[in-house]
């Protein structure tokens, strides 16, 4: 393997699970030092192992990143353990679904407070580190990845809030953009249709049986689909930005 992000430092958000877990795998196999942040510190600890057991170098980072000083923590953490940031791949999130009229209002909270606040808080911190990395070798380029959805692009109803929150992901995402792109940190913005994670089970099982009869019997994506995407995005030559990337099932409609 060629190792392309040799020398470099990454941080992935929801690293104990799902995309978030293999992202961090495939991130270590590119060659990169790689932060794992996330709440659930027993699974970050057990992926930093199979990182290190590979050869690689993984720092464990136990966070809530909801809060902007937690974020932040997270982020100088990883700097001051690793000694640089290179790639912040956002990747945390939840989706608890159900009609919008019967909703329970913390559930809404929840989900603009990780998958949009969490991961603005996260990308504000890392900005400026990004942006000292971009000027200088082995690769002159910075990377933010943010975990969009399909549901950022088309809203469904019993998915109001967590469509919201993914509307606003894609937003952020390429207005940041625009904002970073002559200091060399691309800004790129993935949105996965159904993948086959741990994100439904946060239902009641009555949502859970909508969700698999909504999809049917088709093949679904696997984290390691997007984790796979995200390290193309990563990998490509300096002068190559990928904004946004829409990865469906072959036969999700």
């Amino acid at each position: 393997m060629n190792r392309r992000l040799e020398g470099t430092v990454a941080l992935v958000t929801g690293a104990s699970s799902g995309i978030g877990h293999a992202t961090a795998l495939e991130l270590a196999r590119e060659g990169a030092s790689v932060a794992l942040v996330g709440r659930r510190e027993d699974r970050l600890t057990d992926l930093a192992a199979e990182i290190t057991g590979a050869g690689g170098k993984a720092l464990v980072v136990p966070a809530d990143i909801t809060t902007a000083q937690a974020a932040a923590e997270a982020v100088e953490r990883t700097v001051e353990g690793l000694g640089r940031l290179d790639t912040l791949v956002n990747n945390a999130g939840l989706m608890l679904l159900g009609p919008a009229p019967a909703a329970d209002l913390d559930d809404w909270r929840r989900m603009i407070d990780i998958n949009l606040m969490g991961l603005m808080y996260t990308a504000h911190a890392a900005v400026p580190h990004l942006v000292e990395a971009a000027a200088e070798e082995p690769r002159q380029v910075a990377d933010i990845v943010n975990i969009g959805s399909l549901a950022g692009r088309n809203a469904y109803a019993m998915s109001a809030v967590y469509s919201a929150t993914k509307f606003g992901v894609g937003a952020f995402s390429e207005a940041l953009r625009q904002e970073l792109a002559r200091q060399h940190v691309r800004v790129s913005v993935i949105e996965p249709g159904s993948v086959d994670t741990e994100l439904r089970t946060h239902n009641p099982a009555a949502i859970q049986q909508h969700i698999v009869a909504a999809l049917g019997d088709i093949e679904r994506l696997q984290s390691q689909d997007i984790a796979d995407t995200v390290g193309y995005i990563v990998t490509r030559p300096r002068h190559v930005a990928v904004a946004e990337l829409l990865v469906r099932p072959t036969e999700q409609s």
